[in-house]
């Protein structure tokens, strides 16, 4: 996430000039470790990221719940 450090203040990709820099003050962002250089708007991002375990996990939890109501239902 791009941060300017004269403004203190993060911004997200979309919201920085074209050239990488501070809407507000014209510094260039420093960049985290895992941004992207920023994107125009017809420029595709895929997000690879997964669910993580434990959302999973309850989404399993929850079928098996309500698999088990619906069988004391129809019983």
């Amino acid at each position: 996430m791009p941060w300017c450090e004269e403004c203190a203040k993060y911004y997200t990709p979309n919201s920085v000039n074209t050239d990488g820099s501070c809407p507000q003050c014209g510094e260039v962002l420093q960049l985290g470790e895992n941004a992207e250089h920023t994107h125009d708007a017809d420029d595709q991002e895929t997000n690879d990221e997964s669910a993580p375990w434990h959302f999973k996990l309850m989404v399993v939890a929850l079928v098996v719940y309500l698999g088990w109501r619906f069988v004391q239902l129809v019983s």
